[in-house]
């Protein structure tokens, strides 16, 4: 089985990296656009399908995983930030209040298996950030292409006072899911992924 990730994200590939079973990872070419009139959990899907798509034509025979995340904040969507200036503006958003992360996972398998669509949702609280404080996480440099301007892996664990839900979803990729469709179709997993997350990401 030739096991492909289209993505560009480092954290997508570390995530699968913890499956110990060789895999790929191949840009996808593919364009996101927000629309206003796509619900979110629609939307995020769309793109991971999206990537996963682009890859998926070039490799048929090959299992192909897409994944994307987006932010909801009210009515909001929010994604990656354009430059600095929006990244400003997409913290101070965020600072004090609860948002919603959806991640989405599509899996196209082209060696016969039904593939995969689904989307994780982790409910974050960040807490109150001062204009000041929000300068000193941009310097840090964690908010380039990242959903919401903030890494919750790294430095960015600090702006957060509550998480509720798949930890791996907010990073950037549910893990259990994708475990659970490689398992059946046969492919070895390295690591018990229940004791994983019940060790290190609970």
């Amino acid at each position: 089985m030739r096991l492909i990730l289209a993505s560009t994200s480092p954290r997508r590939r570390e995530i699968l990296a913890l499956l110990g079973a060789p895999f790929e990872v191949i840009a996808p070419e593919f364009t996101e656009q927000l629309s206003d009139f796509v619900p979110i959990d629609d939307e995020v899907l769309q793109f991971a399908v999206g990537k996963a798509q682009s890859v998926a034509a070039k490799y048929p025979e090959s299992v192909v995983i897409g994944s994307d995340t987006m932010i909801q904040l009210g009515r909001e969507k929010i994604g990656k930030p354009a430059d600095a200036d929006d990244a400003r503006r997409i913290l101070g958003l965020l600072s004090g209040k609860m948002h919603k992360i959806y991640t989405s996972v599509a899996i196209i398998d082209g060696s016969g298996g039904p593939g995969l669509k689904i989307v994780e949702t982790v409910l974050v609280t960040m807490r109150e950030l001062s204009p000041g404080e929000i300068d000193r996480y941009l310097a840090a440099g964690e908010s380039w292409d990242k959903a919401g301007a903030y890494s919750i892996q790294d430095q960015g664990r600090s702006l957060i006072v509550a998480m509720e839900g798949d930890y791996l979803a907010a990073v950037g990729m549910p893990l259990k899911q994708i475990v659970g469709y490689l398992k059946d179709r046969g492919l070895e997993c390295a690591v018990d992924v229940d004791n994983l997350y019940m060790n290190k990401y609970p």
